[in-house]
């Protein structure tokens, strides 16, 4: 193609990635966020990448899903990972950033890319040309309903849900104490902080929360007009709300994501009954997140019923929990694994919006479609990874999935391939050594790829300048 020119719709994770990877082919990238013209209910700034739920990329841990696929992504040369890895913060085998930090980090080096031109407005139809959507779970109306009638025929999405986040100092120390599961993580008093509840503190807690006021989600349907097919009491099963999980069953939050293993209170040299971990969310240590603490209780609930946390009596909070509409396709029925479209060989898509789930999956989708929009516009082979990979079965999963059962996904050893052998002189092996094995043979199987499709490594730091 003569036109080397590629649009990109939103200024996200897997956005501003699509666009990095494009531009350093040579590419001249628009890169279009809508806001600050255009809010949305969850963003707060107008930096590109802000991150509205958790501070947390996942584990960083080299045999665990997402830290293989942060070990290709690495590979790849993923100016997102590169960021994240400049803006960390303490998070035990995690990788978490401070949130304001990574995103001014990002928003940087993209506005001095010479080959990025940000436009700060609304787009509201699917542009003409070479073109990566990666609008994300919050996309307007305008654009949604352009693409439910250009592309999919029909629009589906789900509720998630955001974690409070309260101020360091209010935090009682006398009753919470520092420490990671099993002394995990880069402090040596241990990367989180902990709130220890005893057996009576716990299901004093559950009943509150049960009995606490929510938000009837009928309330966020003026966002959605009709015609649109809608799941509207549906939630993505790895970001409920901890009201939600806690009415499956009294003791559900205490072996889901108030699960005290690897912990032991100082105060009475034992385990607690159930434990609420806080997990820094910016460089300074003067926030802190609840981790797994997503909620759809009314703001004034929140702080009542938070109260009966043992060390969150008095706390003070910077943001409260909060619940956000998660737009997606139905990527099985639209996608090549190359996140090309099947009715538009130069319309790609990235991101939340494919059906993928969790940070670092949506930037490692926008790495394929920036890296595959550029080397359309280069006239070069489209790259597909090998299904060895966790970013190729990623991508596999959500473009070969039953179109009529279609969820989103995220980064998980399930959707791996099974070992074709096992270690010599063994029958079976145990998870954890299973996992290694997947590691060792996604690490091999992206260099043969790399090396066979003469697939160079785009490195964060090195700009590519106009010709």
């Amino acid at each position: 193609m003569t036109n080397k020119k590629l649009t990109v719709i939103g200024g996200g994770l897997a956005g501003t990635e699509a666009a990095w990877q494009a531009a350093q082919q040579g590419i001249d990238v628009d890169l279009y966020e809508m806001r600050p013209v255009q809010s949305t209910r969850a963003h707060v700034t107008d930096q590109l990448a802000e991150l509205v739920c958790s501070n947390s990329l996942g584990s960083n841990l080299p045999d665990r899903a997402s830290g293989v696929l942060k070990t290709e992504m690495r590979t790849l040369g993923s100016l997102i990972l590169d960021c994240a890895e400049k803006t960390a913060v303490p998070a035990g085998g995690a990788l978490a950033v401070d949130r304001e930090g990574f995103a001014e980090v990002v928003t940087e080096r993209i506005e001095s890319h010479p080959r990025i031109h940000l436009h700060r407005t609304e787009v509201t139809e699917i542009p003409d040309g070479p073109t990566v959507i990666a609008s994300g779970p919050l996309t307007s109306k305008a654009l949604t309903d352009d693409i439910q009638a250009k592309i999919t025929g029909e629009n589906l999405f789900f509720y998630d849900a955001i974690s409070p986040i309260v101020y360091h100092d209010s935090i009682n120390m006398d009753i919470a104490f520092r420490a990671s599961r099993y002394q995990r993580g880069e402090e040596v008093a241990g990367d989180y902080i902990n709130c220890p509840l005893n057996k009576e503190e716990y299901y004093a807690f559950v009943e509150a929360l049960l009995a606490a006021e929510r938000i009837d989600l009928r309330e966020f349907e003026e966002d959605i007009e009709s015609g649109i097919h809608s799941n509207i009491h549906n939630y993505f099963e790895s970001c409920l709300p901890i009201e939600i999980i806690a009415s499956r069953g009294v003791d559900s939050l205490a072996y889901g994501p108030m699960r005290p293993v690897g912990l032991t209170d100082p105060r009475t040299d034992r385990r607690p009954y159930a434990v609420v971990q806080l997990r820094q969310d910016n460089l300074a240590g003067s926030l802190y997140n609840l981790v797994g603490f997503q909620t759809n209780l009314r703001w004034p609930e929140q702080k009542r019923v938070f109260q009966f946390i043992p060390g969150l009596e008095t706390a003070e909070y910077a943001r409260y929990g909060m619940m956000h509409r998660n737009t997606f396709i139905n990527s099985p029925t639209l996608l090549n694994a190359t996140m090309q479209t099947r009715v538009r060989e130069d319309l790609y898509f990235a991101g939340q919006i494919t059906g993928i789930e969790g940070y670092i999956g949506n930037a490692a989708s926008g790495l394929i479609a920036g890296l595959n929009a550029g080397r359309m516009l280069n006239g070069q082979d489209q790259v597909t990874l090998p299904r060895h990979t966790m970013l190729g079965c990623l991508c596999h999963y959500i473009t070969h999935s039953d179109g009529k059962t279609f969820q989103p996904m995220k980064a998980n050893f399930g959707i791996i391939p099974p070992l074709e052998v096992l270690p010599e002189g063994k029958k079976k092996i145990g998870k954890r050594e299973r996992y290694k094995l997947y590691a060792s043979r996604s690490a091999e199987a992206l260099a043969t790829y790399m090396k066979d499709a003469n697939l160079d490594r785009i490195v964060p730091d090195e700009v590519v300048l106009p010709a």
